[in-house]
């Protein structure tokens, strides 16, 4: 058998995760198996989740509905996607500024 990879995980991904077995009721194994995770890292998720959702609600936050999660999810997607662009732009424009001094006749 060849070795597992170890995959490493981002918060946004863990708590996706947990809330489809928190929301919809399924059990922790179905939405393991349709993830292709470990259930039992599944299970830390589900219980960690559930730990700051009810310490939240103690100190009156209400925790996001499925929705405004997904819009979160999209917002932070759109935001790394600008920052990429940002960051090609800042290359291209040092890589036309170093040319430009390099044409003949440029001071």
């Amino acid at each position: 058998m060849p070795p597992r990879k170890r995959r490493s995980y981002t918060a946004e991904y863990k708590v996706e995760a947990a809330h489809r077995v928190i929301d919809s009721g399924r059990t922790i194994a179905e939405v393991s198996r349709e993830l292709g995770i470990d259930a039992g890292m599944l299970s830390v998720w589900v219980k960690d989740e559930r730990r700051r959702v009810t310490a939240a609600e103690v100190h009156g936050d209400k925790p996001l509905e499925a929705a405004e999660r997904a819009e979160l999810l999209r917002l932070r997607g759109q935001v790394a996607e600008l920052e990429k662009d940002n960051a090609f732009l800042v290359k291209a424009s040092a890589y036309f500024a170093a040319m430009q001094k390099n044409r003949p006749g440029s001071l």
